[in-house]
């Protein structure tokens, strides 16, 4: 069987971000975990649910310590590992850091995958790593049923840049840097009904390293940050409000979206992900009449290496938005605000 007539997305019985485990069933699984000593060093743990763990090492440094993997979103071996690679490394970004150092995740069906497209895949990830200015220095690998492709990625940041999900403030702007739709996008992919365009489209959304994080963590006004992944906009933007104990309020007319992503969605070409999501944390949302069912399938929608997802004082917005433009992030916008309320999203 040759490269060109493999088709990756066969499988697995879910791909990228959209393999997470369901919130509400994650929420279910971890609430009678038992307690841990917890050391002073750590700075970032599970407590708010934030992108990585953050170990302080001394006044100067702090360890950021972050993985992901997940089964293909796309059939192109060396797209999926690029894919893959980027979506691991945006959690050091979403925390402010700079990465230094990668180990590969690896787990293939070795009697049903060439050699060859394996080889494509951590081929992949190795040009996204080099394109992070990081090595990758090991790693695992088993043999799967399903393909499964990931990194372990550690990185550096000053204790007090360090960027949490939870310090929003009351009156913050929200900013997000990428536009919305992949899943969707690959929802159309996998039923063959994805143009060439599109699928363009998602390859440059979803391996575009989000490294404006680390300028924004030396931002003052800059309160908290994440990135938006699996759970959808409106799951990880739930986690900085119930983090900062406020309301999030957004304008769905604001919210970037990509190309021909609202027809899709229109036209039933959604992710699974997108309900289950909507399950686990539908009843703190307040959508408007007026919004459809395509757009509450977008803001559902499981991000693969989604945008930043930033909270900030009105007055440094324009700054914010100067940075994500310098790094080619031209979608980037602001999308709403927080606001003293109960923890919830309100979207009109």
């Amino acid at each position: 069987m040759s490269n060109d007539t493999i088709r990756l997305t066969s499988f697995s019985h879910g791909g990228g971000c959209g393999c997470k485990i369901a919130p509400g069933v994650l929420s279910e699984i971890l609430k009678n975990s038992s307690g841990f000593p917890v050391p002073k060093e750590l700075m970032v743990g599970i407590e708010t649910s934030d992108d990585a763990a953050v170990y302080k090492l001394n006044d100067e440094q702090a360890l950021i310590a972050t993985t992901d993997f997940f089964m293909p979103i796309v059939d192109d071996p060396y797209d999926f590992g690029r894919i893959a690679a980027t979506n691991a490394i945006s959690d050091v970004y979403a925390m402010g850091g700079t990465p230094i150092m990668a180990l590969a995740l690896v787990g293939m069906p070795i009697n049903k995958l060439p050699i060859e497209t394996i080889g494509q895949i951590i081929k992949g990830g190795e040009s996204i790593c080099a394109e992070a200015g990081i090595p990758i220095a090991g790693g695992h690998t088993i043999d799967s049923v399903e393909p499964i492709y990931g990194l372990v990625v550690l990185g550096l940041v000053h204790p007090s840049r360090v960027k949490r999900n939870a310090d929003a403030r009351a009156g913050d702007v929200l900013i997000l840097g990428k536009p919305l739709g992949v899943g969707v996008l690959s929802a159309a992919l996998k039923k063959g009904q994805l143009d060439a365009a599109g699928y363009q489209a998602m390859i440059a959304n979803t391996t575009k390293l989000n490294k404006p994080g680390k300028a924004l963590a030396e931002l003052s006004g800059v309160h908290a940050m994440t990135d938006v992944t699996g759970f959808g906009l409106l799951g990880h933007l739930l986690e900085l409000a119930r983090g900062a104990g406020l309301t999030a309020e957004l304008k769905m007319a604001d919210i970037p979206l990509l190309p021909g992503v609202e027809q899709l969605a229109h036209d039933g070409y959604f992710t699974g992900a997108s309900g289950r999501n909507w399950e686990g944390y539908g009843k703190d949302v307040a959508l408007a009449p007026g919004i459809s069912t395509a757009q509450h399938m977008l803001l559902t929608d499981p991000q693969t290496s989604g945008g930043l997802l930033v909270s900030c004082d009105p007055a440094s917005a324009a700054e914010v938005l100067a940075l994500f433009r310098k790094e080619g992030f031209e979608h980037a916008a602001v999308i709403g605000q927080m606001a003293a309320g109960s923890p919830r999203v309100v979207v009109a």
